[in-house]
């Protein structure tokens, strides 16, 4: 598929679709709408992650240190009352299986990616706070980008309060994980990375074993590796990711529906359930098929 007919069938897409795809390091290759705000549904999760390992790396956090499971976070609007999530809007009865118990930071932050658990979430978030979050969409260089809030701190969004992503931050955010997890090719001159090495590249570990497959993985070939995040509710369907191909250079791909196409349900077994997810497969096939020859836009492709 080429980039003109890809950009086609997205422009005919109910909705709004951004994508940016591009070499780790370089311009991208193609874009569509790629600073244009989504709800973030659960893609905010790869930023909190991020805070956490930071705060574990500075010695502020310790990642195998039991702490509480609550199903009671304070919210970000002044003065509002405390609230909880729901058990039946999470994806991983694991975690709530341990409410009243204890668990560790890194495994709540796993089950907050492989599984996209709200409730650990909420904990991690809890943990780290919200400015340390703010910290890393600063420090990936986001432009547009937002965690202002909890998963469901109903108070909060009514108030305003919301949680956005563009494909361009997110591209950014990942890209710069995955570049720093690869400390020889690090650049000595950046001011502030993400994180050390080793911290992006556990990062990158609990990214590689996301469970949800049913956008981006489904559009690449079987065993191609992926670190990546996705994010649902209804009317929303994204997928953010970084792919390592055997024969070419990594990338990022990602891309942020927010359309009637999205029924916001979690795929059962790894496959699509819906026309979005379908739509993020094709775009992630449309990228590995161009992936020994993602120049910038405007660029003659390599022979």
């Amino acid at each position: 598929m080429t980039w003109e007919s890809l950009d086609a069938r997205l422009a005919a897409t109910p909705g709004t679709v951004s994508v940016y795809v591009a070499r780790l390091g370089h311009a991208p290759a193609y874009t569509r709408l790629p600073d244009v705000p989504h709800y973030a549904a659960s893609t905010m999760k790869i930023a909190v992650l991020a805070a956490l390992h930071r705060a574990a790396e500075a010695g502020t956090l310790h990642l195998d240190t039991p702490v509480p499971v609550r199903d009671v976070f304070d919210s970000a609007a002044p003065d509002a009352p405390r609230f909880a999530c729901q058990q039946s809007y999470d994806n991983d009865d694991a975690v709530w299986a341990r409410v009243g118990g204890e668990a560790t930071l890194r495994w709540l932050a796993q089950r907050m990616i492989i599984k996209s658990s709200n409730l650990a979430t909420n904990i991690v978030l809890g943990h780290v706070g919200l400015p340390a979050v703010a910290r890393v969409w600063d420090l990936a260089g986001a432009r547009h980008s937002v965690t202002g809030r909890g998963i469901e701190d109903f108070a909060a969004r009514d108030g305003g309060i919301t949680n956005e992503v563009t494909a361009a931050d997110l591209a950014a955010l990942l890209g710069a994980i995955a570049h720093s997890a690869r400390p020889a090719e690090a650049d000595p001159g950046q001011r502030d990375p993400i994180a050390g090495p080793q911290a992006c590249r556990e990062m990158l570990d609990v990214l590689f074993a996301q469970e949800h497959r049913e956008d981006l993985a489904a559009g690449l070939p079987d065993g191609t590796r992926i670190a990546h995040k996705n994010g649902w509710v209804h009317g929303v369907r994204h997928g953010a990711g970084v792919v390592f191909p055997d024969d070419a250079p990594p990338y990022a791909v990602v891309v942020c529906t927010t359309t009637e196409l999205a029924d916001g349900r979690a795929a059962e077994g790894g496959h699509g359930d819906d026309e979005a997810c379908r739509l993020i497969a094709a775009v992630s096939a449309a990228a590995w098929e161009h992936r020994q020859r993602l120049t910038p836009a405007g660029a003659p492709a390599a022979p």
